[in-house]
């Protein structure tokens, strides 16, 4: 089977423009049911796998306490690559059809309140030029709702201040264009003119570099660094035990369909594919709306009592 996930893992990378996350999330997927074949002395040809020894697997793993998030995701990237091997001929039936995902509890994402992303974009200190970076990065972050992931693909010819514009690439190789609010522009004005050559000098091979937000050393900022500089200031505004870089996205979606944004929109700005994942911001929104209710109107709560 090791060749069969070989060529899948190509054929994800190549035709399908699978980003490398993606890629390496569905190599150590199958590589896991790989090895529970070999630990479980069973047959590692593709035709030989049968739904009683995916039921075998995922019991296994639920043995192991793995999450049902968990479970689904690694039972999704064993459907996408039966479903390849069918395409391809190289199994006469898909042992996955039939099979049922953990059903998933609903959990709405986090989000930052109004205050909350106010004290967020005062936390850089912008007399230095690292602080601008940040100020800018949390600034476009929050106007455009890009994913980290994008945000670090963005490069200076990618950038159109004054349209107020920036292009990004998303998932599948994707290209959009998100918007940059005042805020974010003045934020990206400020790096640009004084904090990031200071970080570019910094590189010692000399050369030059396109990314937009440039590291310590003068190189493009990675998706891991973002992550680091964006716990390091949501600590200081938010009592949350963990949160994920991706709160700023929600943040962003659920702030702009709470005034009034369309869900459309919503998703032409988020790059979703589908407006049913755009419609969990709806939810986010109505929880929202319903705690205001009951805070503000004055026979709310005694009307639910009785």
């Amino acid at each position: 089977m090791h060749a069969e996930v070989d060529r899948f893992i190509e054929y994800m990378r190549a035709a399908r423009n699978a980003s490398e996350h993606t890629v390496r999330a569905y190599a150590t997927d199958i590589a896991q049911f790989v090895g529970f074949l070999e630990d479980e002395e069973l047959s590692t040809s593709p035709g030989d796998v049968d739904s009683r020894t995916l039921r075998r697997y995922l019991a296994r793993l639920q043995k192991l306490g793995m999450s049902k998030a968990s479970t689904a995701r690694k039972l999704a990237s064993l459907r996408a690559f039966f479903k390849y091997l069918l395409r391809k001929g190289l199994v006469e039936s898909d042992p996955t059809t039939g099979l049922l995902s953990p059903k998933l509890d609903k959990r709405l994402p986090k989000f930052l309140r109004d205050e909350q992303v106010e004290a967020l974009m005062q936390r850089p200190d912008i007399s230095e030029p690292i602080g601008m970076r940040d100020a800018a990065i949390l600034e476009v972050l929050y106007a455009t709702g890009a994913r980290v992931s994008e945000l670090v693909g963005i490069d200076l010819h990618d950038l159109d201040l004054s349209a107020g514009e920036v292009k990004v690439l998303g998932k599948g190789s994707k290209e959009r264009i998100v918007l940059l609010g005042r805020a974010a522009c003045e934020a990206l004005v400020t790096y640009l003119s004084f904090g990031r050559g200071k970080l570019l000098s910094k590189r010692r091979d000399g050369e030059s570099e396109d990314a937009l937000f440039l590291n310590k050393d003068g190189c493009r900022l990675t998706t891991r660094s973002v992550g680091r500089l964006l716990d390091k200031h949501f600590g200081a505004v938010s009592d949350e035990m963990k949160i994920s870089p991706h709160v700023i996205r929600h943040t962003f979606a659920t702030h702009m369909l709470e005034h009034g944004a369309d869900l459309r929109a919503i998703q032409e700005l988020l790059g979703h594919a589908s407006i049913s994942t755009t419609q969990i911001y709806a939810h986010v929104s109505r929880e929202r709306l319903k705690q205001v209710y009951d805070s503000a109107h004055p026979r709310a709560l005694e009307e639910m009592k009785s």
